[in-house]
């Protein structure tokens, strides 16, 4: 087998690099300094689940100007966790992971929008069990597990809507 460089004309960009990001999404707060450095992502509710997503951009990719794995990996054990705040009636708590799965099943471009959707399985007294999808520009990009341990409560554990996404009651 030969090694072919990768020419300095490769240019694989998502035909969506120029779109901003989609309609209803908006930033969220939400992983502490590593997500603040390498978001910032985007929440929305539909009919209740999270919809949460960011648009690929130049400093998330590999040589081949596709979202880097890592980048991918980070998102994932991100979007079961953030899930489950509004899913089940559990207490909101830290949930460091246990196990993460994923299988890669397509390029993430550079100016795609990646957006993802999980639920929870089960909970236990210690353990929190969940899966997912993301999607980049629609088409399946990662298939995801994982196992998260329930962890400490953040603050007092009874916010019910930590990042900030259902709408605000009307002020009469």
């Amino acid at each position: 087998m030969t090694h072919q460089p990768i020419s300095a004309n490769f240019d694989d960009v998502s035909a969506n690099a120029d779109e901003a990001i989609p309609d209803g999404f908006r930033a969220v707060k939400v992983g502490g300094p590593f997500i603040f450095h390498n978001g910032p992502l985007y929440g929305k509710l539909n009919a209740g689940r999270l919809l949460l997503g960011f648009r690929v951009e130049r400093r998330h990719t590999n040589p081949l100007k596709m979202c880097h794995g890592g980048m991918l990996a980070t998102f994932a054990d991100m979007l079961i966790p953030c899930s489950s705040m509004y899913q089940n009636e559990m207490e909101r708590r830290f949930l460091p992971t246990i196990s993460l799965q994923i299988d890669y099943m397509g390029a993430a471009p550079l100016g795609s929008w990646v957006q993802g959707e999980a639920d929870v399985l089960r909970t236990t007294r210690n353990m929190m069990f969940g899966q997912g999808l993301i999607t980049a520009d629609g088409a399946p990009a990662l298939r995801i597990s994982g196992i998260f341990k329930m962890g400490p409560l953040i603050e007092d554990g009874n916010a019910t809507d930590p990042l900030g996404l259902k709408p605000s009651a009307v002020q009469e």
